[in-house]
């Protein structure tokens, strides 16, 4: 049995939504130890220590050595709740193991060879993962860390499904045993509308060297108050160019009646 991270816990005797509330204002998490043929116990973890637990991968498909005081048990991740807003922890769910008992626990998937995949590289798809993790079923001492699927030969709009994964010996696939085999990844057309979305940004790329144009008139534009204001300046003089000469016929005339 492979065991990779440490977790110290203490046991409480206080129960219920009050006592779960001042053990997380004193920087604890409320956990339950269950399983094993064993009584369920209800613990308390430190939380600062748990959030740097829950940052590795591994932590949520691996065996964890609990210990608390001088005992010692080995354990899995069954479940975890979460603060809706906040990063903090609520309430952990811990299973205990046994060598020759199996056990029920979601691996991740790791997909191999995507960037050279045929559908994407060749045929120019974009691939899909419809699935992140997979339960198995396997003794303690099979648990793998992950499961890999290679799609390396994966094609357009074709897909892979959990019996393609490859297993280890004496890991088996919860799906598979009730006769579902599901699709784990595709690699699927790009769609028109992602298409468009790049037609649009390649035509909205400035030229270089090259000067937007801005509408006549429009304001703050270059050149468009100068212009509004020489066009006011003709129209007014035109007025008064008319009114000159219609001043000057009559004084015209009067000069020629004394003649």
């Amino acid at each position: 049995m492979k065991i990779s991270f440490e977790v110290s816990a203490e046991f409480r005797d206080d129960l219920g939504k009050g006592a779960s509330r001042r053990l997380r204002r004193s920087g604890k998490v409320p956990a339950i130890l269950y399983g094993g043929h064993s009584e369920t116990r209800a613990l308390a973890v430190d939380h600062t220590r748990l959030l740097l637990l829950l940052e590795d991968e591994r932590f949520y498909s691996t065996i964890v050595n609990l210990k608390v005081g001088e005992q010692k048990q080995a354990a899995i991740l069954k479940d975890i709740q979460r603060h809706p807003a906040r990063n903090q922890v609520l309430h952990i769910d811990l299973q205990r193991v046994l060598d020759d008992e199996k056990i029920r626990l979601r691996i991740p998937i790791h997909f191999k060879n995507e960037a050279t995949s045929t559908g994407v590289k060749s045929q120019g798809g974009v691939m899909m993962h419809l699935q992140s993790d997979a339960e198995v079923q396997c003794l303690p001492k099979d648990l793998p860390e992950f499961l890999e699927l290679d799609v390396a030969n994966l094609e357009l709009n074709k897909s892979l499904h959990l019996s393609d994964i490859k297993l280890p010996e004496g890991v088996a696939l919860s799906s598979l045993l009730h006769g579902r085999d599901e699709s784990v990844v595709t690699i699927h057309a790009p769609r028109a509308e992602e298409e468009v979305v790049v037609a649009v940004a390649a035509e909205a790329v400035p030229v270089e060297g090259a000067v937007a144009a801005a509408p006549a008139g429009a304001p703050g534009a270059p050149g468009a108050a100068p212009a509004a204001a020489g066009d006011a300046k003709k129209g007014e003089a035109a007025p008064k160019a008319a009114d000159a000469k219609a001043a000057a016929a009559p004084a015209a005339k009067k000069e020629g009646g004394k003649k």
